[in-house]
C-alpha cells in the first residue's frame, strides 16, 4: 500500500500564515496509519479474492485529511492533496475526478495524477471545511474502478480578523463618590478566528482614554472605578475607550475598540440652601385665613428624589399666624395666613423657616446637616375695617306675652381701627320680612316690632347689621337667635271629639273610654292635666270620670245595663285643667252611644245609622262614597243642561236666529221660471216682523216682541226708486233685533256678531231677482239705464223683454 508524500497541503503559503504545531503532523500521520490499517475496508473487485483467503482487506484508496491554509495571495493555484489508487500502473488508464462542495469550481483534480489544487482564495471564517467524494474511472469505459470514496478539506486558520465589540453602544452608571474597584459594567468583544487554533483570538482588553478615573479586567472586560471622589456636581458622565487586542496581546496583533459612556447617578450628599438669609413680605390686615403670603424656594444641587424637601416655621413669638405647606412640583415653600391678622395688636411678625431634605443618606451623615434656615419678616398693612361684634353672635330670650316695644337685648360693636368711629345699628329685613323686632340706631337695643306667639314661631334667627356712621360701606353682620318663652295662654282640649260605645247589658264599674289631652303650651316643669265632670254633671247617675294622675281620665259605668228604647246616646262634659300659671281650663263632650251587643260583648248594632257606618267604614271609605255620589249628581246636571241648551238652540233656528244661518246668494237663477233653485222665504222673512207675545199690537208703549218673526204675508215692495233716503227704518230694524237677542233665553251671554240681509222698503234697487216676477207683470225697468256703465247691459235686457211683450200685451 502507497501513500502520497508528507507534503500534503505544502504548497506555497500566503502573507501572515503561521507554521502549524509541531505536534500536529505526527498526529495526522497517526490517524492516517490508524485509517489505512483499521478503517473499514474499500476494495476493488480484483482484491477480493486476497480478502477472502487472508480474512484481511485490503484499502484501494490511501491518502490523508487535506489542509489548506485560507487567504492565500499566490498568481499560482494553491496545492492542496493528491489522491492514488492502488490500482493505478502509472499507464494512464485511471482516470481521477472529485464531485461536492466546489468541486470544479473552489478545487480542481488533475485526471492522470490525482494532484487537487484551490483555484480561489479561501476564507475560514466563511466556511471552515469542504466534503468532497473521489472516483477512480476506466478511462476507456468510464467504470469505477473502486467504490466512491469521501475526504475532507480543512481550511486552516489565519488571524485576518479583528476584534469586534458587538454590544455597542455601551451605557453604564455609577453612583457619585463610590469607593474604588466599584463595578460598572463589563463589556464583551469577539474575534471571528479559530479559538481553537493558536493564539488569533484569545484577547486582552484595556482602556486607551479615561484610565485616571475607570480600570478593565484585561481578561474579562469589567470596567471598574479607579477613585473615589467621582462627583456627579463637577461632572455627570465620561467616555471611555475601551480596546481588545487579540494574540494574547502579542506584537502583531490586530485590535478593535469602542467607547463606554459612564453615567455618575445622584446620591443626596448636597444640603438644602437658601439663596439668601431673610426675606420680606407684606399682607393686609383682612386677609382671609388661607391667603398665600410668599414663596420661598431653597435650592439643592441634587437632582431627582435627592432634591426634595420640607419646610417649617418656627415662630420666635408664639403666635403660630402663619403655615407653611411644600410645593410637590416646584418644591417651593407656600406661607399662607393661619390665623386672623390685626394691624392694631402687631404690625410685623418674624418667623424663621427651615428647609430640611426629604431623604438623607446615612452614609453622608458625616457631611454636615442637611437644612438650612432663613428669617422671614411679615408686615401687616392697616385698612379701614367694618366695626366688629362683641360678641359676635348671642342668644337673647323674650317672653310670648311682651308687649311691643319691649326691649329684648342690647348688641354692642366697636370700630377696630384706631380712629374708633361712632357704629350705627340696623336689622336686616330679609331676615325678618314681617318686621318683629327693631334696633335702636344708636344704642342697639332690639325691642319688639309685633306681637309674639310661641306656639306660632317659638325661635326667630335675624341678622343684626353694624356700619360706621360716616361710611356705611363698611358693614359687618352679626347672625342673632331669640327664643320666644313660653306662657301659659292655651287651655288644654280633649285630643280628638271622643266618641265611645256601651253596650245594653253592660255592668257597673265597666270602663268605657280613656280620655287624654293636648296643650299647645310647653311649661318647663311638663305638663299636669285634672280631669272632672262639670258641676252639673258630678252626681251623673250612669257614669263617672276617674282621674288616672297620668295626664289621663277613665271613664266607667255607674249601674247595670241600658236601655235603648229609653236613651241611647248620652253626653258627658269633661272639665280638663292644667297647672298653669295661670291656670286655665275647656270643657270637651265625650259622646256615648248605646248599642246591641253579643255574648262576648262585641257591639252589633246601634240605633244610630251614622255610627254604624262610621264604626263600620274609615273616614277615608266615606269620604270617598260622598265623591262618587258628588260626581253622579254633577254628570246628571251636566247632561240636562246640555239638552235643554241643544233644544234652545234648535228653537232659536226655527226662529230665524241668522248668527248661525248664513244664506249665500250670488246666482243670476234660472230666470223668472225658475222658482225651486233657492227658497227666497229665508230671505223675505228678515224684511217684516211679528209682533211678540203680550204685545199690544201697536207698537207704541208695548213690551219688546219675544217670539220669533211671523212670515211676511206681503210680497216685497217693489216700485221707482224714492227720491229721499231714509234711516229712519234701518235704525228700527236693528233695535228690534237687539231686543229679540237680548230677550231670548236661549242665546249665551257673549257678543254675538248677525247678518242682517235687509236692503230697506225704499231701496232704489230693490231687488234684482226675478223670483217675484210672476207677484206683478207692469213692473217699469226704465230707471236701470241712470244706473250707469255698468247696468246698461241689464238695461238693455229688460227693455228688450219688454218691447217683446209689447204686441202680446196689446
Amino acid at each position: 500500500m502507497r501513500r502520497p508524500g508528507p507534503g500534503a497541503g505544502a504548497g506555497p503559503l500566503g502573507a501572515g500564515w503561521s507554521p502549524p504545531p509541531r505536534w500536529l503532523p505526527p498526529l495526522l500521520l497517526l490517524l492516517g496509519s490508524l485509517w489505512a490499517s483499521g478503517s473499514p475496508a474499500i476494495a476493488g473487485p480484483e482484491e477480493e479474492d486476497g480478502a477472502l483467503a487472508s480474512g484481511r482487506v485490503k484499502r484501494g484508496w490511501v491518502w490523508n485529511q487535506f489542509f489548506v491554509v485560507e487567504e492565500y495571495t499566490g498568481t499560482e493555484p494553491l496545492y492542496v492533496g493528491k489522491i492514488h489508487s492502488d490500482s493505478d500502473e502509472g499507464d494512464g488508464s485511471i482516470k481521477y475526478t472529485i464531485s461536492g462542495e466546489g468541486a470544479g469550481t473552489i478545487f480542481l483534480i488533475d485526471e492522470l495524477t490525482g494532484d487537487i489544487h484551490a483555484m480561489e482564495r479561501l476564507d475560514r471564517e466563511q466556511k471552515t471545511f469542504y466534503t468532497l467524494r473521489a472516483q477512480a474511472r476506466d478511462r476507456a469505459t468510464d467504470q469505477l474502478l473502486e467504490p466512491e470514496s469521501e475526504f475532507i478539506i480543512k481550511v486552516q486558520d489565519i488571524n485576518d480578523s479583528e476584534p469586534r465589540f458587538l454590544q455597542g453602544p455601551y451605557i453604564g452608571s455609577v453612583a457619585e463618590l463610590s469607593p474604588i474597584g466599584t463595578s460598572v459594567m463589563q463589556v464583551m468583544a469577539s474575534d471571528a478566528d479559530d479559538p481553537t487554533y493558536g493564539s488569533s483570538a484569545r484577547l486582552l482588553y484595556s482602556v486607551l482614554d479615561g484610565e485616571q478615573h475607570f480600570t478593565v479586567d484585561n481578561k474579562t472586560g469589567v470596567i471598574r472605578t479607579a477613585v473615589a471622589d467621582l462627583d456627579r456636581e463637577k461632572q455627570e458622565r465620561y467616555e471611555v475607550v475601551i480596546r481588545a487586542t487579540d494574540m494574547a496581546g502579542q506584537l502583531g496583533g490586530l485590535s478593535g475598540s469602542t467607547t463606554v459612556t459612564i453615567v455618575i447617578t445622584d446620591v443626596n450628599d448636597n444640603p438644602p440652601r437658601f439663596p439668601q438669609k431673610m426675606y420680606q413680605f407684606s399682607i393686609v390686615e383682612t386677609a382671609p385665613i388661607g391667603t398665600a403670603i410668599g414663596r420661598v424656594k431653597a435650592e439643592d444641587s441634587d437632582v431627582g428624589e435627592n432634591t426634595d424637601m420640607t419646610y417649617q416655621l418656627k415662630d420666635e413669638g408664639g403666635g403660630d399666624m402663619f403655615k407653611v405647606t411644600t410645593d410637590s412640583n416646584t418644591q417651593e415653600a407656600i406661607i399662607t395666613v393661619q390665623k386672623c391678622l390685626d394691624f392694631e395688636a402687631q404690625a410685623t411678625h418674624t418667623v424663621v423657616l427651615e428647609a430640611l431634605n426629604k431623604f438623607v443618606d446615612p452614609r453622608f451623615v458625616d457631611l454636615g446637616t442637611f437644612k438650612d434656615q432663613a428669617i422671614v419678616r411679615v408686615t401687616v398693612m392697616d385698612v379701614d375695617e367694618p366695626p366688629e361684634f362683641r360678641p359676635p353672635s348671642g342668644l337673647m330670650e323674650v317672653q310670648e306675652d311682651a308687649q311691643i316695644g319691649s326691649i329684648v337685648g342690647v348688641v354692642t360693636a366697636l370700630d377696630p381701627d384706631a380712629a374708633n368711629r361712632p357704629v350705627r345699628y340696623a336689622i336686616d329685613r330679609d331676615s325678618d320680612l314681617e318686621q318683629i323686632f327693631n334696633i335702636d340706631a344708636d344704642t342697639g337695643a332690639i325691642v319688639t316690632g309685633k306681637g309674639l306667639d310661641r306656639e306660632t314661631a317659638g325661635w326667630h334667627n335675624i341678622t343684626v347689621l353694624a356700619m360706621e356712621a360716616d361710611n356705611l360701606s363698611q358693614v359687618s353682620r352679626a347672625s342673632l337667635r331669640i327664643r320666644i318663652l313660653d306662657v301659659n295662654d292655651n287651655p288644654p282640649e280633649l285630643a280628638t271629639p271622643y266618641e265611645a260605645a256601651v253596650c245594653e247589658d253592660a255592668k257597673p264599674g265597666q270602663l268605657i273610654q280613656t280620655i287624654s289631652v293636648v296643650d299647645r303650651d310647653e311649661p318647663q316643669g311638663g305638663h299636669r292635666f285634672y280631669f272632672r265632670l262639670v258641676p252639673e254633671s258630678v252626681s251623673n247617675p250612669h257614669f263617672s270620670l276617674l282621674d288616672i294622675k297620668d295626664n289621663t281620665a277613665a271613664v266607667h259605668t255607674q249601674h247595670v245595663g241600658f236601655n235603648r228604647q229609653e236613651q241611647d246616646v248620652f253626653f258627658l262634659p269633661i272639665l280638663v285643667v292644667d297647672s298653669g300659671p295661670p291656670t286655665l281650663s275647656s270643657t270637651g263632650t265625650l259622646t256615648i252611644r248605646v248599642c246591641g251587643c253579643d255574648s262576648a260583648g262585641a257591639i252589633q248594632s246601634c240605633n244610630t245609622t251614622a255610627y254604624v257606618m262610621a264604626a263600620s267604614l274609615s273616614p277615608g271609605a266615606l269620604i270617598a262614597l260622598l265623591v262618587c255620589i258628588l260626581i253622579l249628581v254633577v254628570l246628571v246636571l251636566l247632561i240636562l243642561t246640555l239638552k235643554r241648551h241643544h233644544k234652545s238652540q234648535l228653537s232659536s233656528e226655527e226662529d230665524e236666529d241668522m248668527r248661525d244661518n248664513v244664506i249665500k246668494y250670488n246666482d243670476e237663477g234660472g230666470g223668472e221660471q225658475d222658482t225651486e233653485a233657492y227658497d227666497m222665504s229665508a230671505l223675505r222673512s228678515l224684511y217684516d216682523f211679528g209682533e211678540g207675545k203680550g204685545g199690544d199690537g201697536g207698537g207704541g208703549g208695548g213690551g219688546l216682541p219675544l217670539g220669533p218673526p211671523e212670515r211676511p204675508s206681503l210680497p216685497l215692495p217693489r216700485g221707482a226708486p224714492s227720491p229721499e233716503l231714509d234711516f229712519s227704518l234701518f235704525r228700527d230694524f236693528i233695535s228690534r233685533k237687539v231686543a229679540l237677542a237680548d230677550a231670548d233665553p236661549s242665546v249665551p251671554p257673549y257678543d254675538a256678531f248677525q247678518t242682517y240681509a235687509f236692503e230697506g222698503a225704499d231701496s232704489a234697487a230693490t231687488s234684482l231677482s226675478s223670483v217675484h216676477s210672476h207677484s206683478s207683470s207692469e213692473q217699469d225697468f226704465s230707471y236701470l239705464s241712470g244706473w250707469g256703465p255698468r247696468f246698461r247691459p241689464l238695461a238693455a235686457l229688460y227693455a228688450g223683454h219688454r218691447a217683446d211683450q209689447g204686441p202680446d200685451a196689446s
